[in-house]
């Protein structure tokens, strides 16, 4: 609910949140929240397991073909950085990230 909260200050709405099926998305205390913030927040819950819906799939897909790929790190600061550098390489392409949407067929 903080990330929620802290996103609202960034973005203005409306704003369209995926779900998967993670039981802290369904809990009580999530729905409350949610029932009080309907104005600026859509929720779309996704099937139970339906990877090939869920667009961070592709994401994660694309991060370890390309800055994980055959990373064999001595340390754990490297693969962190190599996780950084491909999520900003990935949030940087807006074309990226719309075709990661459009490959699920989901439509917004």
């Amino acid at each position: 609910m903080a990330f929620l909260t802290e996103l609202r200050r960034h973005l203005r709405g409306p704003v369209t949140l995926i779900w998967d099926g993670l039981s802290a998305h369904r809990s009580k205390d999530m729905q409350q929240w949610l029932a009080t913030r309907q104005h600026w927040l859509v929720v779309e819950q996704l099937p139970g397991y339906a990877h090939d819906l869920n667009p961070t799939e592709l994401v994660r897909g694309n991060l370890k073909a390309t800055e994980l790929a055959n990373l064999c790190p001595e340390h754990i600061d490297e693969a962190d950085t190599a996780a950084h550098t491909g999520l900003h390489r990935i949030a940087s392409s807006y074309e990226l990230c719309f075709n990661f949407l459009a490959h699920t067929g989901l439509r917004l």
